[in-house]
């Protein structure tokens, strides 16, 4: 044991340079070589300068069983700690690949849950980088039990602050869970995966041959599954965007969104939106070029932007307030809605109420898709997901209808009697129960049958139903619309509600939880 103050010293250094060593420099130079980043490289190049205050520094796991005694690295393969992003304070936490491959032992579950807890009582969000082989079989239940301690603190942390996973290596087995629980799950295009059961299971259980990147990489979840909400490129893309997301985010469920001075003006028109739709309503258009022209600065960040690509969710600004955007696309089954889209809708909607982002929708939806895959799938059920998070979400609610606006996807796409506070259409908009080319084959096959020129009088028919049913002014003269707005002026009027609304206060009937239909 050392004496001396000098001794004391050296010693503290050299077990703060095994910390940095990780384990050890051909380890290192692997990860490298994989296009990856160090768990340290990560954690620095994701919080600002200096800000990091690392916590559990000397941690050493505790097993001793199958020569582990042998082998007891400083910090045992988690770098955890406090930083800040564009100032603001959030905890993270880094597994090390090159230390027993990231494995989770007991020790290293007991760093993530005091930095956890501390996230928690402190109001700060926490930002998990992902890179581990999963839990330590040397360690066996014990391994275990600290994983299910991170994933109740997930569940206790859900809606209270932001929790956002980085994949950025393996993911396998028990470790996906914690980050299936956080907010957003972030992964790295050809470097990172994420299954319940690997590869080799799959083909002895199942005699399926299915690659690594195949069951769960990140393009087959940020297209297939929608586990990922946003693939990046590599590593240092993957923090930089974890840093963007963060900026339209509170702190906690307690607080505000951070507001930017804007540079764009709150009023400015945009004459380009009065041409955007197309003369001929079942023609396309790209609703993101709407949201583009509308929001500050053209600047949106898609969520899911792969899967489900009829409905668009994602985060934009109006004169500098964060706002989370919820849009049919017209460009992918004419914006339908279906399974995959109610469910991508129905969290992002929820993620935004929890953590005070107001929500803005644009709206042209023909219905829901129809067919016996979507009945048997159980579109009804995975529907009424998206309709329940919209009537409980108590943030502000704003809805430009732009085309078209039928049946019960009018009702569900945030609808003033679901307690929207702002609802307006283009002069073209249609409000229906159906379109209608339906509705006169409906309502008029005699009188069409017995036509001389059923083609003329189809025509009238149809012009005679968008005249008194389906045009916006017969839903704006009965208040379902607040105002039937010229296209070009969205911005300047969806920014004056904003503001009208940022001191909105509601409240929903005291009970434990809703049952959404799950």
């Amino acid at each position: 044991m050392p004496h001396s103050f000098e001794e004391k010293l050296a010693r503290l250094q050299a077990l703060r340079r095994q910390t940095l060593e990780g384990g050890g420099a051909d380890k290192i130079a692997k990860i490298h070589a994989s296009g990856r980043l160090t768990a340290r490289e990560r954690v620095h190049l994701l919080l600002d300068q200096d800000s990091f205050q690392e916590t559990g520094v000397f941690v050493r796991h505790r097993s001793h069983e199958m020569g582990m005694d042998r082998s007891r690295p400083v910090g045992d393969g988690m770098v955890t700690g406090v930083g800040r992003i564009d100032g603001r304070q959030v905890y993270v936490f880094a597994q090390d690949f090159t230390v027993f491959g990231g494995s989770m032992s007991e020790a290293n579950a007991l760093k993530i849950c005091r930095l956890m807890d501390q996230a928690l009582e402190n109001g700060c969000p926490v930002i998990g980088l992902n890179d581990s082989g999963g839990a330590r079989i040397q360690e066996g239940v014990r391994s275990l039990a600290g994983y299910a301690e991170i994933f109740w603190r997930n569940t206790m942390a859900s809606g209270v602050v932001p929790q956002i996973s980085a994949i950025l290596g393996p993911c396998a087995g028990g470790a996906v869970y914690s980050p299936a629980i956080t907010d957003f799950t972030l992964m790295v295009d050809k470097t990172s995966y994420m299954f319940v059961t690997g590869p080799n299971v799959i083909k002895m259980v199942t005699n399926e041959d299915v690659t690594f990147e195949e069951l769960g990489g990140a393009n087959t979840h940020s297209t297939r599954s929608g586990v990922c909400h946003f693939m990046a490129a590599s590593d240092a893309d993957c923090l930089l965007m974890t840093r963007r997301l963060l900026s339209f985010l509170p702190q906690n469920n307690l607080e505000d969104p951070p507001r930017v001075v804007p540079g764009d003006s709150p009023d400015r028109r945009e004459e380009k939106l009065n041409s955007i739709i197309p003369d001929d309503n079942r023609k396309p258009y790209d609703m993101l070029d709407v949201i583009r022209l509308v929001v500050d600065d053209g600047d949106f960040m898609e969520v899911q932007s792969r899967h489900a690509q009829n409905l668009i969710c994602g985060f934009a600004r109006l004169d500098g307030q964060p706002v989370g955007i919820v849009a049919n696309q017209p460009k992918f089954q004419a914006g339908v809605l279906d399974i995959n889209a109610s469910l991508k809708g129905a969290r992002f909607v929820r993620t935004c109420d929890c953590f005070n982002v107001p929500l803005v929708v644009f709206e042209d939806v023909p219905g829901f898709l129809p067919g016996t895959e979507q009945e048997f799938g159980g579109i009804i059920k995975h529907g009424a997901k998206l309709l329940f998070a919209f009537c409980e979400a108590t943030v502000p609610k704003l809805t430009v209808i732009t085309r078209k606006a039928y049946g019960g996807a009018y009702d569900v796409m945030n609808s003033k009697h679901i307690r929207a506070d702002y609802n307006v259409a283009w002069p073209g908009a249609e409000l229906a129960v159906m379109g209608p080319e339906g509705a006169v084959n409906i309502l008029h096959r005699q009188t069409l049958a017995q036509s001389d020129d059923p083609a003329l009088e189809r025509r009238r028919l149809v012009d005679e139903y968008n005249e008194t049913h389906a045009n916006p002014f017969i839903a704006a003269g009965l208040g379902y619309l607040d105002d039937v707005i010229e296209p070009a002026d969205t911005r300047r009027h969806l920014v004056a509600a904003l503001h009208s609304l940022r001191n909105k206060k509601q409240t929903l009937p005291p009970k434990k939880h809703g049952n959404i239909p799950l």
